[in-house]
């Protein structure tokens, strides 16, 4: 019995060929696979010995051969192919050990050259790699560390590989070399200017008890490309597997989060925040947060990016909660969460990048692709277009609530007070409907204090431009004070003048943040 090595990833492949050696297979290999299996001590066949032809082109031709393809892709069941084999001096090859040029890891580097790039592309280790798995039931190919034991466990107690782990083994084989290929394309596409085709690579990261209902059938994937804010890398420290809701609304937290670098906490319901606040730290922040909606928490999501600490954790733990995500939990706080078996803790890279990442939707027939929505602006006073100025005081409530509206589906509107949340109006069909919802929500709660919220001095946000006054004239009969929107509105002057009719600052920025 006879295999074929020529790896890039060396891990673990002395061991391996050694113990082939030692089960009496003779081992074949090109250049420095070879260097390396002889400097381990090991009897090693070099290539140019089977092909009688040398390695040529700076090795990038060595087993592109009919003795090496020959002995790969002839099948031992017809006689037609062994005596073609005879007659021209091959010999058979049943075992294929590849894998390919480190292209991936290549043109990720920041200095990367085309050049750089091409030499990387691999061409005999695909060819062997496909031969192979072609054959895969006589032939076994092996292209990933991680299957060399169930190979050598197989050959040690029956002799060979059994035909259900060879044809698993093709299939391996034709995934690796489509990924390699994929990537290939995706990248001399780009040199090249072309973007009329889409290249995607995901695996398989947990199939899910059921998507959005139980009648519905889900798998989760994660990408490989590895990103901050990511529940496809997050650590889970507790609790049961998370479901499609779960992720959906999980991602939805996260990414509002991402917004901030002060003590930061949001809870969250159907993707979309019920409470958020800012605050000196991490129990200050939490403490607004649940203030800023008792009712709508329950059985919802927390995210926040400070360590959670045991003050922190006592505070939670009598809410129920789906999932806490956090960048990192201390010893004491995850003694007094754990003891709540059904509670998700998930530890989050909440490392900040300035990496541009895709957006994907899927559609029936297609998918939409689009950069994510990750630039938000500063509010500042330059921004105002009213007579009335915003004072101090209010342009961090402004920042703020600008900050969290853009995560809240549209028409969004959200009503701020001293950097905490008071009221969420998401997802209504007109924007007065939003601003209704929002509005009332403030103004309940500072009932609940016995107080009018009119004097409150609170400031609206909306992800859109008013279409007519009409917010404008909602928001002065609840003592608004300050308002951030867009603008760009044929409008805007009607609400411009309203403002200024009401004694109310009111900023544009220029950028709009539909969520849809």
């Amino acid at each position: 019995m006879r295999a074929l090595f020529s790896v890039s990833d060396k891990t673990g492949v002395v061991e391996f060929a050694g113990q082939l050696v030692s089960l009496g297979w003779e081992i074949i290999a090109t250049g420095g696979t070879m260097k390396l299996l002889q400097e381990a001590g090991l009897k090693v066949i070099n290539i140019s010995e089977i092909t009688g032809f040398p390695e040529i082109c700076d090795g990038r031709v060595k087993t592109l051969h009919p003795k090496v393809h020959g002995a790969l892709l002839g099948r031992r069941d017809l006689e037609s192919h062994r005596k073609e084999l005879k007659d021209n001096g091959i010999e058979y090859i049943d075992m294929v050990c590849v894998n390919l040029y480190p292209f991936r890891q290549t043109i990720a580097r920041p200095d990367v050259t085309m050049e750089d790039a091409i030499e990387n592309i691999d061409i005999g280790g695909p060819s062997m790699l496909r031969s192979a798995a072609k054959n895969w039931k006589d032939v076994t190919v092996v292209c990933r560390p991680e299957d060399y034991q169930t190979v050598i466990d197989e050959i040690r107690t029956t002799g060979n590989t059994t035909p259900e782990t060879r044809l698993r083994l093709s299939a391996e084989a034709y995934t690796h070399t489509a990924e390699y290929d994929m990537m290939i394309a995706a990248y001399m596409r780009g040199q090249a200017g072309l973007n009329e085709k889409l290249f995607l690579e995901y695996d398989l990261k947990q199939s899910l008890r059921y998507g959005e209902n139980p009648h519905q059938q889900a798998k989760f994937y994660a990408s490989l490309d590895k990103v901050p804010f990511s529940l496809a890398t997050a650590e889970q420290l507790n609790g049961k597997e998370l479901s499609y809701n779960n992720i959906q609304d999980a991602n939805a937290a996260l990414n509002i989060v991402r917004e901030f670098d002060v003590p930061f906490c949001v809870g969250l319901k159907h993707m979309n925040p019920c409470g958020a606040a800012i605050g000196t730290d991490v129990v200050d922040a939490w403490k607004k947060t649940y203030e800023a909606d008792k009712v709508s928490i329950f059985g919802g999501i927390v995210a926040t990016n400070r360590e959670i600490n045991k003050e922190a954790a006592e505070l939670m733990k009598p809410i129920f909660l789906e999932i806490i995500m956090a960048p990192s939990f201390t010893p004491e706080a995850l003694e007094v969460l754990c003891t709540k078996k059904n509670l998700r803790l998930l530890k989050v890279d909440m490392s900040k990048d300035n990496a541009m990442h895709r957006q994907y939707v899927s559609m029936n027939g297609g998918m939409l692709v689009q950069d994510q929505d990750l630039v938000t602006k500063t509010v500042v006073p330059e921004m105002c277009v009213t007579e009335t100025k915003p004072d101090a005081s209010v342009m961090s409530d402004l920042d703020f609530a600008w900050h969290i509206v853009k995560h809240v589906k549209s028409n969004a509107i959200v009503v701020v007070k001293d950097g905490m949340t008071l009221g969420v109006g998401a997802g209504q069909m007109n924007r007065i409907g939003s601003a209704e919802i929002a509005l009332k929500e403030a103004e309940a709660a500072y009932k609940a204090k016995g107080e009018d919220v009119r004097n409150a001095g609170l400031v609206l946000a909306s992800d859109g431009f008013f279409p007519f006054d009409d917010c404008v004239t909602l928001a002065a009969e609840y003592g608004v004070k300050a308002i951030v929107q867009p603008g760009g509105s044929i409008r805007d002057n009607d609400s411009i003048a309203k403002a200024n009719e009401a004694g109310i600052a009111m900023l544009f920025t220029g950028m709009r943040h539909f969520k849809h």
